[in-house]
């Protein structure tokens, strides 16, 4: 410990009457009262260091500095008529002058509105108010995240920052401040979160291509990047027909993203091609030496595989199709499939169509018990919710050294308006704040440290599966989209709301606290269910039908495995299939 000497004009609030209150509030006593004055100049000594650094001009890493681009960052709000699904958050055209590769020459990226890009208004889902209660407007970040910064260098054009749900904080599309995203498949239907606008923007693009009618006439991404916490990349890939990545934890640096906790965050990319989704892989994998995320194994960039070209010479090794999968065993878990959140017709899709596709390949398909798979969202919630508002809302650092965005301080604490506006919007950010203070009043540090041992124990639980299997194979989400609540003002009630989501990150936030990498592919459809649906007209597509998708999972730090196995699924002649409304 040190003690700064106090300069005879500093300045300090720590006053006798301070030192007493905090000594109340922990319940103790000075069984000796002349310490006092020992512990009143430790304290002032740390309010005058702190002070002293807190004075000092902010620091941002130069590696973060904006990439230079071809044209101004100038970006516009989309037209609410235009953009009917409410997927963009804000147009813009960027391209580096500067390019270091040409892996994603030519593609367009969206880019999830928790992802800083300079210059470009930055609402995590939020208000305003919420999001820069000094000013009640959106801040503009001064920082690219270290993905946006390498997917310029690859020469990728980002034409926009898509919706995002309100804080991050929902598996479904009703929250944003942005207003709700429908399924593009089925007007009133969830699309998913929260990059609900990315796969609302991919979902489209695809049902554009399958023939259904009245698609709107907005710019259009070919892949983007999203984050997923519980199952927000997997989750809205599935419910929207669209192929989603979760890489193994830390494999993709987070730096300049809006987290939820540091051991469940991950980013990575949304596309409609399994090429896509290697070559943006390829692009942003690597140690940035400067997420904590980042650990001993993540690979230095120049040692960062090359996803897209080594899928390409796997899929043209062989000219006969069924022969692209011989030798690869493929593990359904036998617990996702008849949990009880996972409908019966949602399993019975994702476990014939992986026996069907895999087999026609040349895969060996089997059944494999994970039963630990049936405990891992309790153990998701414990090692996570006791300190996930803290750094999510109040803005605490992790106790990792990493660089917090210097753009982002929402409002904290909790007030009154706060309170109200997202009881409305979205019940689940109250809802981790209220948990917090709960779950830390009751249970000790030490069942927290229990709940991340049973982490390891979940982690080991899943190796063992992958030591007889390449890869493991599940539903991505337990049914298809759900309704939309009732979202009429004043009417649709935290309940509802909040019963939607339940279960729905069953079968995907396991692997955010294990850290396997996950991808959902699309692998047939489904019928909606689940009530009327808000609200019950311009429907989209044919009356019922959402996509189902499917989750490959692989060995940690092994994402080449998991993209050659869902080729082979598509070699096998899997995928979203026809749709429905045509004959």
């Amino acid at each position: 410990m040190s003690i700064v000497a106090l300069a005879d004009d500093a300045k300090t609030s720590a006053t006798s009457e301070v030192l007493q209150d905090i000594i109340n509030r922990h319940g103790i006593t000075l069984s000796n009262p002349t310490d006092a004055s020992a512990y009143l100049v430790v304290l002032q000594s740390a309010d005058v260091t702190a002070q002293l650094v807190d004075d000092l001009p902010d620091f941002i890493d130069p590696r973060l500095a904006p990439t230079p681009t071809a044209s101004p960052r100038v970006c516009t709000r989309p037209s609410k008529s235009q953009d009917t699904f409410n997927c963009w958050s804000h147009h813009t055209s960027l391209r580096t002058s500067t390019p270091t590769s040409n892996i994603l020459h030519g593609l367009k990226l969206a880019i999830k509105d928790n992802i800083s890009v300079a210059g470009i208004p930055y609402t995590c889902g939020t208000f305003p108010q919420l999001a820069n209660p000094k000013v009640g407007e959106y801040p503009l970040p001064s920082i690219d995240a270290v993905v946006v910064k390498r997917v310029l260098d690859a020469d990728a054009e980002i034409i926009g920052t898509s919706t995002c749900e309100n804080y991050s904080l929902t598996p479904m599309s009703y929250t944003s401040a942005n207003g709700p995203v429908d399924n593009p498949w089925l007007r009133g239907y969830n699309a998913g979160g929260s990059s609900s606008g990315n796969a609302c923007l991919l979902g489209l693009q695809r049902a554009k291509q399958l023939g259904v009618q009245g698609i709107p006439e907005i710019p259009y991404p070919d892949a983007a990047l999203g984050g997923d916490q519980a199952g927000s990349i997997r989750l809205p890939a599935s419910y929207c027909g669209v192929y989603g990545l979760k890489p193994t934890h830390g494999l993709v640096p987070y730096t300049g993203i809006a987290g939820l906790h540091p051991m469940i965050d991950h980013t990575g990319p949304m596309a409609n091609t399994l090429e896509d989704i290697a070559k943006i892989l390829t692009a942003i994998a690597g140690y940035d030496g400067i997420d904590p995320r980042c650990t001993a194994e993540c690979p230095l960039r120049e040692n960062v595989r090359q996803y897209h070209d080594e899928l390409a010479a796997f899929s043209g090794a062989t000219s006969d199709l069924k022969q692209l999968g011989k030798g690869m065993k493929v593990g359904i878990i036998t617990e996702a499939l008849t949990s009880p959140v996972t409908s019966s017709e949602v399993a019975k899709v994702v476990e014939e169509a992986a026996m069907k596709h895999f087999a026609a390949a040349g895969a060996i398909v089997d059944r494999v018990s994970v039963p630990m798979h049936l405990l891992a969202p309790a153990i998701w919630t414990a090692a996570s919710r006791t300190h996930m508002s803290s750094l999510t809302c109040a803005g605490r650092p992790p106790d990792l050294l990493s660089h917090n965005m210097p753009h982002w301080a929402p409002q904290w604490p909790m007030s009154q308006e706060m309170f109200d506006l997202l009881t409305i919007a979205n019940p689940a950010v109250p809802n981790i704040i209220l948990a917090e203070t709960f779950l830390t009043g009751k249970f000790s540090p030490a069942q927290q440290s229990k709940a991340n041992r049973h982490v390891f124990q979940l982690r080991a639980a899943y190796d063992m599966a992958l030591a007889e299997y390449d890869v493991l194979v599940l539903p991505t989400a337990p049914t298809v989209a759900p309704p939309m609540p009732n979202l009429n003002e004043g009417e649709g009630s935290v309940i509802e709301k909040m019963r939607i989501a339940v279960g729905s990150t069953n079968h995907t936030c396991p692997f955010n606290i294990t850290g396997h990498p996950g991808l959902s592919l699309p692998c047939g459809w489904g019928r909606a269910s689940g009530g009327t649906p808000w609200p019950a007209t311009n429907r989209t597509g044919p009356e019922g039908w959402l996509p189902v998708g499917m989750q490959v999972v692989g060995r940690r730090w092994d994402e080449m495995t998991v993209l050659k196995a869902a080729k082979v699924f598509e070699a096998g002649g899997g995928g979203l299939g026809q749709w429905p409304g045509v004959a």
